[in-house]
């Protein structure tokens, strides 16, 4: 046997029994060449035998990590010559059923997509909350008119030089998190009867907005790895006419995907040809699992066609609902929606936001819970394949902390629910991420709340699945 194979099946053999856990990070090729007494280039050889065979995998500027025993990923949708139609949304109580779900502190909660409170800096949060308010007594109690406190602006601005955005705090509106800005958008661009293109499954409170607004939507099919099929939509536009297209680019609601910077210059150029603005969600985008922070689509704007939509509720605080919107060219619209709906998002809240940027505790805490939520998703992902019927799909995203979830045809999400929930646990049924059936067999669940007191509750769930699947 070769020496690097060798090396390799030590590292097998430590996987098996448990030493390295998947989401797990093995030594590095270095260290491992010292403890093993061997050639770097001998371990090299032996990581790259283990990445072939889907033992281990490489993080970029990060290491090598356990890969989850799992089945092979989503399938992409199957793209002929699709006849689409603009369908009309459908009124949900089983979305207001999951939101409220939230509120019971005794369920393990893997339905909606919240961060982990253990994780949120609450005291550091609290201090500059409370600092805020004593250095600006009168501004903390007065409107922050829109478009919002300049100095959290302005920090916004600076962070979004990371994704290759250029912005003037001066484009940038504060808002009530990421929906409100969604909703201001989408009340500036479109009229009640107007079709909107969307990538399919979509996430689901996105599509009420879209319902009480009295818009159409045309559903594109997505891929789990690449994103939207661009050749499909290509051919949805040259049917319909469209007035916008709503896209979660990067570590996608519910798929997790980031599609690649050729994809999105694609879909810039597409939507222009067609003079189709982009409203843009880009909520997740901070929570990469590498060090390398995505592009945004409006990175390559010039003209204004693109919204960028974005908030703090995913990796600070959602209570505090501090989000904003860059308009583009559609920003006297959108002040004006935001001054006569709610006229402004609280103060104090902005305030302590903007100071938590300001001292730098925002990137030190980003790389704390990168980490975290990148080992969860993957031990979440191991646990669904360890319990779930046999042909179950599970997505690999590259930040966020949502996980999809496709299980064989005959097991019905909602049944699947609705069981779960007497167990104690929620999730998010794929049927309320879209206007169609496509999705009943599907699932998407929040990592964030995965743990080993949690670990349970995966199980739980894959032995209602079998059940409904009839295996296992």
């Amino acid at each position: 046997m070769p020496l690097y194979e060798t090396v390799a099946s030590k590292i097998v053999d430590l996987v098996e029994k448990g030493t390295f856990n998947p989401g797990e990070r093995v030594p590095s090729i270095r260290r491992l060449s010292q403890q093993f007494k061997v050639s770097v280039n001998t371990v090299k050889t032996a990581y790259a035998f283990l990445e072939d065979r889907r033992v281990i995998q490489a993080r970029p500027q990060s290491g090598y990590y356990v890969c989850p025993r799992l089945p092979e990923p989503p399938r992409e949708p199957e793209i002929t010559t699709p006849e689409f139609d603009p369908a009309i949304i459908n009124s949900s109580d089983l979305v207001l059923r999951i939101m409220g779900d939230v509120m019971a502190p005794d369920l393990v909660q893997f339905g909606a997509a919240i961060p982990d409170p253990s994780l949120v800096p609450t005291r550091k949060l609290n201090r500059m909350l409370s600092s805020a308010v004593r250095r600006f007594p009168q501004e903390s109690t007065a409107y922050a008119m829109p478009p919002g406190n300049i100095r959290l602006r302005t920090q916004i601005a600076k962070q979004m030089m990371k994704a290759g955005c250029t912005l003037h705090p001066d484009e940038i509106i504060i808002t009530n998190g990421a929906s409100e800005a969604v909703f201001l958008a989408l009340r500036a661009i479109c009229k009640p009867g107007d079709t909107l293109v969307i990538g399919a499954p979509l996430y689901f409170t996105f599509l009420q907005v879209i319902r009480d607004l009295g818009l159409k939507v045309l559903e594109i099919p997505m891929s789990p790895t690449h994103g939207i099929n661009l050749e499909a939509l290509e051919s949805a536009l040259d049917q319909h006419r469209v007035q916008a297209c709503l896209i979660i680019p990067n570590f996608n609601n519910p798929l997790g995907f980031c599609m690649d910077d050729d994809r999105k210059k694609r879909l810039l150029g597409l939507m222009k040809r067609h003079d189709i603005p982009v409203i843009e969600d880009d909520i997740n985008g901070d929570l990469s699992f590498s060090d390398t922070r995505p592009s945004v689509i409006k990175s390559w704007d010039n003209d204004g066609d693109v919204i960028l939509c974005s908030s703090f509720s995913k990796t600070l605080a959602p209570g505090y609902r501090v989000g904003w919107i860059a308009p583009g060219r559609y920003f006297d619209s959108i002040r004006h929606q935001k001054l006569i709906i709610n006229i402004a998002t609280p103060t104090p809240t902005q305030l302590a936001v903007a100071e938590f940027l300001v001292s730098g505790g925002y990137e030190h805490h980003l790389r704390s819970i990168r980490k975290i939520y990148g080992k969860r998703i993957v031990q979440m992902a191991d646990g669904v394949g360890r319990h779930f019927p046999s042909g179950t799909r599970v997505t690999r995203p590259e930040g966020g902390f949502a996980l999809w979830v496709e299980m064989p045809e005959n097991v019905d999400s909602i049944t699947l629910y609705s069981l779960a929930l007497k167990k104690g646990i929620t999730v998010a049924p794929g049927k309320i991420f879209s206007t169609t059936d496509h999705f009943n067999h599907c699932i998407r669940l929040n990592a964030a709340f995965w743990s080993d007191k949690t670990r349970w509750a995966v199980k739980t769930l894959g032995k209602i699945a079998c059940r409904l699947s009839n295996t296992r």
